[in-house]
């Protein structure tokens, strides 16, 4: 089982689980994708998405990546963009718990949920694709766009830095960095906070609905530049 979850009165908690570095494999990506389709239940308020201690996730699992051949490339670009579109568009609060090291496709997973906390730690988080030789597939391009600032992304994204949390860099990326030990407490009881409001659902379609809409059309037209080089 590479997602596993869980519900706290309500916040359903998915803790990515895929050794030794929660990588972004097809497995984990359809997975995620699922779980996060799943959230829309009724019987989940909010979301909270954690990875194992030490490392949130250490983005695509380029090894693996390497090994499919086109038509698993093919459908691991659409997988990304699919989950990311589920986890972005999700109309109730989504809570990443950092837990350690996030790069790349890790760090955009953070990016696509509506707070960050993060571990105190000797961690890094930063958008490495460029050191990586992953170009950013058009979902998560569209997420990183929306979510940073102009001269966030140009410094993280053209530099691949990976940071500490507390880092000034990081400013807008993190919200609040916490001890490793109330991580998952603090992301939780956050988490209900933002459900408690009556018109969050609302306001979260104001704020994402163009980003969301250009997602979509990514998702249903096919419209994956990176397809034509993946394959």
């Amino acid at each position: 089982m590479t997602v596993r979850s869980e519900d706290r009165d309500g916040v359903r908690v998915l803790s990515l689980a895929r050794p030794p570095v929660n990588a972004l494999d097809f497995a984990l990506v359809r997975a995620l994708g699922a779980a996060c389709e799943s959230a829309a239940d009724a019987r989940c308020r909010a979301l909270v998405l954690i990875g194992s201690p030490g490392v949130f996730s250490a983005g695509i699992d380029t090894k693996r990546l390497a090994g499919y051949d086109a038509r698993e490339r093919a459908e691991m670009l659409r997988g990304v963009n699919r989950m990311l579109l589920a986890l972005y568009a999700l109309e109730k609060p989504c809570v990443a718990a950092i837990s350690g090291h996030a790069l790349g496709a890790g760090l955009v997973l953070a990016l696509a949920c509506d707070a960050r906390i993060a571990a105190s730690g000797a961690f890094r988080l930063g958008l490495t694709e460029a050191a990586a030789g992953v170009p950013f597939p058009a979902g998560p391009l569209a997420v990183v766009r929306a979510e940073l600032a102009p001269e966030t992304l140009r410094r993280l994204a053209l530099t691949s830095a990976a940071l500490p949390p507390d880092a000034p860099a990081l400013a807008g990326v993190v919200d609040r960095v916490v001890s490793a030990e109330s991580l998952l407490g603090d992301a939780v009881a956050h988490a209900r906070e933002l459900a408690a409001q009556p018109a969050f659902a609302a306001v979260k379609r104001q704020l994402r609905g163009d980003t969301v809409a250009r997602m979509q059309r990514i998702v249903e037209r096919d419209d994956e530049p990176l397809l034509a080089s993946w394959t």
